[in-house]
């Protein structure tokens, strides 16, 4: 991953030509992103604006972190795909497979040029995050009697771990919770103790603990 092969956050470079161009395709893909959006979520509150603004941080994000072009690409296409995967989630809760099961296709390809781990350790990791996140899942239904987390956000997991490898893991799940804390307590702020009934789309802290740690390497590295 990006994180472990530029040895922690790097400075912020000059844009190159490829970078630039990098930057400008995110524009359009913005706009492909909101239609996906309004398609797959059927939700006209997915206006095109947060998502061309969110594109163009992701392509930033990706050309200053990542050195290597081809790297910066498939970085911008992930951040990509998991800004749309959130704003799904986020508007009706739901992660399609339409996206998640590509995500974990294009990772596991992607491994088989990634030097950092074997293909071994990522599909492992694909694996085991799905079994792990889908154990949970029926444990908390059994328990509980009604769903608490769905098989999207397992496929997601998955996915994180075709890309990230399964070392990776755990400094996703940590981040990810952390960040789910953090939205359960400024709705506290904001509502009350009625929000602490309230379900969260999990899937959103997901993305953004993924997209974290595939710059920037696991915690402690």
């Amino acid at each position: 991953m990006p994180g472990t092969l530029t040895s922690g956050i790097p400075m912020l470079r000059e844009l190159d030509p490829a970078s630039l161009a990098l930057v400008a395709v995110s524009i359009p893909a913005g706009l492909l992103a909101a239609f996906v959006v309004r398609r797959t979520a059927d939700s006209p509150a997915a206006g095109w604006l947060p998502l061309v603004a969110g594109c163009l941080v992701v392509a930033f994000m990706s050309v200053m972190v990542v050195p290597q072009p081809w790297l910066a690409a498939a970085t911008f296409a992930l951040g990509w795909m998991l800004l749309m995967l959130a704003t799904i989630d986020a508007l009706v809760f739901r992660l399609p497979d339409i996206l998640t099961l590509p995500l974990v296709a294009a990772g596991l390809l992607l491994s088989w040029w990634l030097p950092d781990t074997p293909l071994i350790a990522h599909a492992v990791g694909a694996a085991v995050g799905f079994l792990v996140f889908y154990a949970i899942a029926a444990i908390y239904r059994s328990v509980r009697g009604h769903e608490g987390l769905g098989l999207g956000d397992a496929k997601l997991v998955a996915a994180a771990g075709a890309w990230l490898g399964w070392a990776a893991l755990p400094s996703m799940v940590l981040i990810a919770c952390a960040a789910g804390f953090v939205w359960v307590g400024l709705a506290v702020v904001r509502r009350g103790r009625a929000a602490l009934g309230e379900q969260i789309p999990f899937g959103v802290p997901l993305c953004f603990a993924f997209w974290i740690v595939w710059l920037f390497g696991p915690l402690g590295v």
